[in-house]
């Protein structure tokens, strides 16, 4: 009988923390996504993201000051294997198009100081929301839970989810296109 319990007891565990599309947490304490993407036709896309608070300098930020622009979002931690993985090629991206703004979200760390170590280590200029607790996370319900991380997330020039990426980028060619996507709509409208 104890056995039979142990066994229901593992299987319980094993339903409660294989939820999701994500690789799971290990002893990482936050969760990774498998890289998918998410393409959300115009129709489709919900009220633009309301998201305001202070970078890693201390200064106001604020997504709405983007509006009439596609804004890039990446979600990001300089203790993230899989975000200084990603860096270069996204400070690369970010220098490479003036058509699209880029912001970060860092969170967990534990100070501002991390956030603008990784940021000098990795050549990124564009500035971050410093969320320790994770709560800018909350801009995006239904796109992001508040422990994947890395993610990005791309707002069409309203300032509306168009497409989002849970987990590590498949490729830096990948976030290319979808930009190219939402940088097409300005001209028609959308």
């Amino acid at each position: 009988m104890t056995a039979r319990i142990a066994a229901l007891l593992t299987v319980a565990l094993l339903a409660l923390t294989g939820c999701g599309g994500g690789q799971g947490t290990g002893d990482k304490g936050y969760i990774t996504g498998d890289g998918t993407v998410r393409e959300l036709p115009v129709a489709d896309r919900g009220t633009p993201v309301r998201l305001d608070g202070v970078d890693l300098a201390g200064e106001p930020l604020s997504v709405a000051d983007l509006r009439g622009t596609p804004v890039v979002v990446i979600v990001w931690g300089s203790w993230c294997p899989p975000c200084r993985a990603e860096a270069p090629e996204l400070a690369e991206l970010a220098h490479a198009r003036d058509d699209v703004a880029f912001v970060g979200i860092n969170i967990r760390d534990p100070s501002e100081a991390n956030g603008l170590s990784f940021n000098r280590r990795f050549g990124i200029d564009y500035p971050s929301f410093f969320s320790p607790t994770g709560e800018a996370l909350l801009a995006f319900r239904g796109t992001l839970t508040p422990n994947s991380i890395p993610s990005t997330v791309v707002l069409d020039a309203s300032g509306r989810v168009a497409a989002s990426i849970i987990g590590p980028l498949p490729s830096i060619g990948t976030l290319n296109a979808l930009i190219d996507t939402v940088v097409d709509e300005v001209g028609q409208d959308g």
